[in-house]
């Protein structure tokens, strides 16, 4: 929402929202003349975004498919293209929408027309919605739209932060749109280009509900490619009412009510596109204040103002309006000071106690430090102290009392959920204690309530306690503790843990759901034949094996130069002399910024200097880091790399005799070459192997902890 924009100044596709900035006063955006086309009755919005900037992508002849979460379902479908903030027509050649069927690949296809035509130009400021298609989309399902650009696509218009991974042919690729693989898009990109909605027709959708506000709304620091943004977690609290309601996420991150820039128009000059427009739109959420606040220079008196303006022309056209009060940002930069504070809670009580919201959903309440309320509360904080976290964003959706929506009837009362936020459990270790807690908040009691943890095959979960409560009065809670104990072999990594609660409500069962994301971590083990393992720390080293996952625990003062102090598993003469040696390292945790993680070769790793010797590392947060041995004496003297790190992080050696290359890769397709390096020592067929240092001269005495979960040679 946020300063988040200072961190990408720098990109080509952002500088209009650079110079933006310095900007005093917002373009008023006019009401796009397809406006009208696009609010004809019997349509339900299901998703949606705001576009707001545009870049020249250098491209011709390109397809774009475009997955996104839909909210409520429906029998028939439409999008809604548009070309704002351009000063150029754009053409869409082919255009297709289909149901997901896993990554870029989509489920038959179908065809897309525009006023009967298969293509469509949009004016330059215009929308276009397409004709309906008859398609069957569930609610909460993934629709992927596809779109062909003929000739040179000059510009595109775009909602940025998407994440969500959108996926592209390369230049020249053609027309792929009705492709039911997705081979041809070999190119990735997050961002949301000319798509603004998807509608339905033919489903039980009671009417939208729009989120207007900024970064938070929009989902930064929540999970990509998780639908993890409080408006989805929102969607899936009404996809189970019994008539249900379409949930449009219509955030901008940097946005506030006050004021707006070039590429990021207030929420009142946006408010007649983004929501009062919107198909079928019943209620806007108001979740907006805290840049006004914090780095805006706005008033509290401002801000209400402008809240009052936006209730005024929402009810003007029959719409609800819930305002979400402004959450607590000290210690996010240097924004906070206590004269602000008290204009954030003068905000806060007009929106609680004003009289001028329908209602309100109380976000600051939700995630905010009961200790310390100008702060977010640890476990909802995503680390800024202003953005939460997906545990966060939940408990904003929590707090909407879906009863004030007019958007969405039969609603379950009861809800689950599961803590702490991502809980770690060790493979063959003990059991861990996670608690499920049911929350009645409805008017009447509940009766019957019933709770069970779904978990991964071979997972065991005992409840301290009854898993059963006869009956739950209006605000009571039921907890239950368990613990939860994942096989000895369980795969290192992420696993979802979820639960479901059942309960009778007005004579009806209803159910409610949660899950978590659990880290399971590896314990140190047995490293199996042909596999070796050495060490030359004086830190014992660890290691541990399950499949093809290894970790390795060690410490060491240097890996490059003056010490080679390295922990390492290794296949002897695995190392082919003309061929390559590749891992994966997932991660590397519990040490300093220079703590080495990657792969190795040598004629003989427990003695580097029989020859041969070269490391290719991801370091803990500089980079790569490609090392070798020039002269044979055993120590790496030649370095190339850097750039950021990150993880997880494909790492290949190429060996053509005493020629060595370097590559590296993020997803284990697309590799970059870090360098070339000639290692005169190097003879016949040597070891190759994973090695980790901690690299704790300046930290004496830490361990790093090394996953790996791939490592191959091929000649």
């Amino acid at each position: 929402m946020s300063r988040r924009l200072e961190h990408l100044l720098g990109h080509r596709r952002f500088a209009v929202l650079a110079t933006a900035l310095a900007a005093t006063v917002a373009a008023l955006l006019p009401v796009a003349p397809a406006a009208a086309e696009t609010a004809q009755p019997g349509w339900t919005g299901t998703w949606a975004t705001a576009q707001h900037a545009a870049y020249d992508p250098g491209t011709s002849e390109v397809t774009v498919r475009i997955p996104v979460r839909v909210s409520a379902g429906g029998s028939s479908v439409r999008i809604r293209l548009t070309n704002d903030f351009t000063t150029e027509p754009v053409t869409i050649g082919h255009a297709t929408v289909g149901l997901r069927d896993g990554g870029s690949a989509v489920s038959k296809p179908q065809k897309l027309r525009f006023g009967g035509k298969s293509g469509v130009t949009i004016a330059a400021g215009e929308q276009r919605a397409s004709d309906q298609v008859r398609l069957t989309v569930p609610a909460r399902s993934d629709v992927v739209i596809s779109l062909y650009f003929p000739g040179r696509l000059t510009h595109i218009s775009q909602h940025w932060m998407g994440l969500q991974t959108v996926y592209w042919t390369p230049d020249g690729g053609g027309d792929h749109a009705a492709d039911a693989d997705g081979d041809a898009f070999t190119k990735t990109d997050s961002t949301f280009p000319f798509l603004t909605g998807v509608d339905v027709r033919g489903g039980n959708a009671a009417g939208a509900v729009v989120a207007l506000g900024d970064s938070i709304t929009d989902g930064a620091a929540s999970t990509s490619n998780a639908n993890r943004r409080w408006p989805d977690y929102l969607a899936g609290r009404l996809s189970a009412c019994s008539s249900a309601a379409g949930v449009l996420n219509e955030g901008i991150s940097g946005n506030r009510i006050t004021a707006g820039v070039d590429g990021n128009p207030s929420a009142l000059d946006r408010l007649e596109r983004d929501v009062l427009s919107q198909p079928g739109a019943r209620t806007v959420v108001l979740f907006e204040g805290v840049n006004d606040l914090s780095w805006g220079g706005a008033t509290g008196d401002q801000v209400i103002d402008g809240m009052k303006e936006i209730v005024r022309r929402a009810h003007e056209r029959g719409l609800r309006v819930i305002g979400a009060t402004v959450v607590p940002y000290r210690g996010w930069g240097d924004w906070w000071t206590e004269a602000k504070e008290t204009d954030r809670q003068k905000v806060n009580t007009f929106v609680r106690d004003g009289g001028v919201f329908d209602g309100y959903a109380d976000f600051d309440k939700a995630v905010r430090d009961p200790d310390d309320p100008t702060r977010y509360g640890a476990a909802f904080d995503s680390g800024d102290h202003l953005h939460p976290n997906d545990v966060g964003m939940k408990a904003f959706a929590d707090a909407v009392d879906l009863t004030t929506l007019g958007a969405g009837r039969g609603c379950p009362s009861a809800r689950v959920r599961i803590t702490p936020y991502r809980p770690t459990l060790r493979a063959g270790g003990d059991g861990t204690e996670i608690t499920s807690t049911v929350t009645n908040t409805g008017t009447r009691a509940v009766t019957e309530v019933s709770t069970r943890l779904d978990l991964p095959d071979g997972w065991s979960a005992e409840p301290a306690g009854s898993t059963r409560v006869r009956s739950l009065a209006p605000g009571d809670s039921a907890k239950v503790t368990w613990t939860v104990t994942p096989t000895a072999d369980a795969i290192w990594g992420t696993h979802e843990i979820g639960v479901r609660t059942s309960f009778v409500q007005d004579g009806r069962t209803r159910h409610d759901s949660d899950s978590v994301d659990a880290t399971v971590t590896p314990a140190p083990s047995e490293v199996r034949a042909p596999c070796l393992t050495t060490a030359t720390t004086t830190e014992k080293a660890q290691y541990a094996q399950n499949g093809d996952q290894f970790a390795i625990w060690a410490g060491g003062q240097d890996l490059s130069g003056w010490k080679d102090e390295k922990a390492a598993v290794y296949l002897a003469d695995a190392a082919p002399s003309s061929g390559s040696v590749t891992a994966r390292v997932v991660g590397q945790t519990g040490s300093g910024p220079s703590a080495k993680a990657g792969i190795a070769v040598a004629n003989d790793l427990t003695s580097p200097q029989a020859g041969g010797y070269a490391v290719l590392t991801m370091s803990a947060q500089y980079g790569l880091e490609f090392m070798t041995d020039s002269d044979g004496d055993g120590k790496l003297d030649t370095w190339a790399g850097g750039g950021s790190s990150y993880h997880p992080a494909w790492l290949k050696i190429v060996r053509d005799g005493t020629a060595y290359t370097a590559y590296a890769s993020s997803d284990g397709t697309a590799w970059q070459q870090v360098a070339t390096a000639t290692v005169p020592s190097a003879s016949g067929t040597g070891d190759a192997g994973l090695v980790a240092s901690a690299v704790n001269l300046n930290y004496p005495g830490q361990i790093t902890t090394a996953l790996f979960d791939s490592f191959s040679t091929q000649e």
